[in-house]
């Protein structure tokens, strides 16, 4: 497993959209071993395989909600493959919604409260579950990654440039730091 550098906005690549996984082999394996291992170092709660460089409908997520007795967080560790949405609630929620590949920039999205989902595992095994929560908005957020849209696509044009701006600054920032 690897550390992989992870693609920032507005890097071109983002906007890629992923293609369906067809072998689940090996090299599939490894790529969920170097996401994860690069989604807890960043650190994040999800990531989808575009976010590394590769155009293949994967996505990761470990809320680690839940803490142990040390105060550590619990690993709970879910992949997605092929992920698709269906009967999404006509409720919606309202998350501050955060991603690795716009860094330290947040802003409020509100997408459907419930959806249902059908993916597959690692090995190829087929799942379906009714999703709520902050579960139900990370996989609608990772999966708009498939698609090539960011969360910062959900917000106006002006708040989007502004939150755009302040990415070039802190990066323009870190080079003369």
């Amino acid at each position: 497993m690897a550390i992989r550098p992870i693609l920032e906005a507005p890097d071109p690549r983002l906007r890629t959209i992923s293609k369906p996984v067809e072998a689940f082999d090996d090299a599939l394996r490894a790529l969920i071993g170097d996401m994860f291992e690069t989604m807890y170092d960043a650190p994040g709660i999800g990531l989808a395989a575009i976010q590394i460089g590769v155009p293949q409908r994967v996505l990761v997520i470990d809320l680690q909600e839940a803490e142990d007795a040390e105060g550590k967080p619990i690993r709970e560790p879910r992949v997605f493959i092929n992920p698709e949405l269906f009967d999404p609630s006509e409720e919606h929620s309202v998350y501050n919604e955060g991603c690795l590949s716009v860094p330290d920039q947040y802003a409020e999205v509100e997408r459907p409260a419930i959806v249902h989902a059908r993916w597959l595992d690692d090995k190829g095994e087929r799942h379906e579950e009714r999703l709520e929560g902050l579960l139900a908005t990370c996989l609608q957020h990772e999966m708009d990654h498939l698609e090539g849209i960011l969360f910062i696509d959900h917000l106006s044009r002006l708040k989007r440039d502004m939150m755009l701006k302040k990415l070039e600054k802190a990066r323009r920032a870190n080079k003369a730091a």
